[in-house]
């Protein structure tokens, strides 16, 4: 598989934003909705992933924090991501936090071939944003006994596996990973503690509490 890149066009510090993959209808709703929104720049932290990050809603009343955007798209994945990167990096963004592999992972990759496709996208945003501070969220962990993500069915074991692979390449260059996954464990598994979640792979009001009051050590 191979993370394509996207046009972009950038005049008079107003970007044009074209996004030609469309994967889902929407995954195309919300890139037109967020190419209508004030442009990203450097005062700019951007909350960059899946689902989970869309449903955080307002990160920035999450993070008590000012100029934080919600650039989730339920469904997306690392090939979805780095299609959409031209709305993001020609802004300089002071900040990205991104969360990324889950869904790739539902698309019946392996581990190394899931965290493969996100070290991937890692390193064109180092690349192409090199002054953003990027933060690499760990993948949260998932829960079985809900029965409901059959494209996850016996994919537990491994999410910890993926996020090995995550840290060692976030380690070597030199990129802030945050293990957010320990801390949503149930003790001695890896399996996504009920309270956390709704659904057993999305969060509940908890889980989101959870996950911004780490995230504000950052801020």
């Amino acid at each position: 598989m191979t993370i394509l890149t996207c046009a972009c066009l950038a005049a008079a510090h107003v970007f044009a934003q074209k996004v030609a993959y469309r994967p889902t209808a929407h995954y195309g709703a919300r890139v037109d909705k967020f190419a209508s929104l004030p442009p990203i720049d450097s005062a700019t932290t951007v909350m960059l992933g899946n689902s989970l990050t869309e449903y955080g809603g307002d990160w920035g009343r999450r993070l008590h924090a000012d100029n934080v955007v919600n650039r989730g798209i339920a469904g997306d994945d690392a090939t979805g991501i780095a299609h959409r990167l031209c709305q993001i990096l020609p802004g300089k963004p002071r900040k990205i936090f991104l969360m990324v592999g889950i869904n790739d992972l539902s698309h019946g990759l392996t581990a190394a071939q899931t965290a493969s496709l996100a070290c991937r996208l890692i390193d064109r945003i180092r690349r192409d944003a090199p002054d953003t501070e990027l933060y690499v969220q760990s993948v949260l962990p998932i829960n079985e006994s809900t029965g409901r993500w059959k494209r996850l069915a016996g994919r537990t074991d491994d999410v910890p596996e993926i996020n090995r692979l995550l840290s060692r390449h976030c380690s070597q260059a030199g990129i802030t990973y945050i293990d957010l996954y320990s801390k949503f464990v149930r003790r001695g598994t890896n399996v996504l503690r009920r309270e956390l979640t709704s659904d057993g792979l999305h969060l509940s009001p908890q889980g989101y509490k959870l996950w911004a009051f780490e995230l504000r050590k950052y801020m």
